[in-house]
């Protein structure tokens, strides 16, 4: 039995190679420093305009422009630490720092719009003068420059809930740029100043409603939950149904990165199995039925854990 458990661990360095092919590719870098340009020069040109044109509406877009650099800093920073070979001390490697970016960019967002509220709020007792057709140009430039940012990671994004953050951050600023054209188009056409602000508490609630499910994602994540794109009851069936097993406990499923899952189990097989191949083959079926890149199998005769399976079959 001892060197079945050995032959487990052959089969987790196998599926380490595999892991690879999920980092980020040097492409993402190119995009990431291509958004945060972008960005951060329209959230200084924005902040300066939305003083001039008197827009609440415009300083909650550079708001949550400013959020999204922060967000795209941090969610390069991670795929770069993320990419790191496995080393003493870290024997996953820095993996997990993207997990850790992802709970930072959402929890980040939600300050940011707090604070564009807060200032909101205030302005919708004491509405500005809202220069209408300064607030259309600024805004209307914001779509073009969070579409194209938005469209860096539009392929990636799929696959990394890091990416994804990215990804819908900022299309969701295309949106919100998209509806504060609209807010300067009516401002213009009627001159009431209290549509702005007003407009401004709209579109921070609905960033944050939108931004819910990534912050809940996020977080599962950093509770070690099983992906939500991986059925566990599907899992304990498929490795249930591999030849001469008659039990599975102690099974794991966590994601290791945004992008790359791992599985522990035991597994018992009376008859014991007959070498590698047997866990190859499992490792083999597991990424490609349920991308998990990484598994760790250990085989049990049964013999000393008859009363184990049953307690630790969850």
């Amino acid at each position: 039995m001892g060197a079945q458990h050995d032959h487990s661990h052959d089969h987790a360095a196998h599926g380490h190679g595999h892991g690879h092919h999920h980092h980020m590719p040097s492409s993402h870098g190119k995009a990431f420093a291509t958004a945060v340009v972008l960005n951060a020069l329209f959230v200084v040109a924005e902040t300066a305009a939305s003083f001039v044109s008197g827009s609440t509406a415009l300083l909650a877009d550079a708001g949550h422009n400013l959020g999204d650099v922060l967000s795209l800093l941090l969610a390069w920073g991670a795929s770069v630490l993320a990419a790191r070979p496995p080393g003493p001390g870290y024997t996953y490697g820095l993996k997990s720092s993207s997990i850790l970016a992802a709970i930072a960019n959402a929890a980040l967002l939600w300050i940011a719009l707090g604070a564009v509220m807060l200032e909101t709020v205030q302005r919708l007792w004491q509405p500005a003068e809202v220069n209408g057709l300064q607030v259309m140009a600024v805004a209307g430039a914001g779509i073009a420059v969070n579409a194209a940012s938005a469209l860096l990671f539009a392929k990636g994004s799929k696959d990394d809930l890091n990416l994804r953050a990215a990804f819908q951050h900022l299309m969701a600023d295309a949106v919100v740029s998209a509806s504060v054209v609209f807010v300067g188009l009516m401002v213009l056409l009627t001159n009431q100043n209290w549509i702005d602000p007003l407009a401004s508490i709209a579109i921070t609630i609905g960033l944050a409603w939108a931004s819910w499910d990534l912050l809940k994602e996020a977080v599962k994540m950093g509770l070690l939950a099983v992906p939500r794109h991986i059925d566990e009851a599907a899992v304990r069936a498929f490795l249930s149904e591999q030849g001469g097993v008659t039990a599975v406990h102690d099974l794991h499923i966590w994601g290791m990165s945004t992008t790359e899952c791992a599985l522990t189990a035991h597994l018992v097989v009376p008859g014991g199995v007959a070498g590698d191949a047997f866990l190859r083959d499992i490792g083999h079926e597991l990424e490609k039925r349920f991308r998990i890149h990484h598994a760790t199998i250990q085989i049990e005769s049964g013999d000393d854990h008859c009363s184990l399976q049953t307690a630790h079959a969850h």
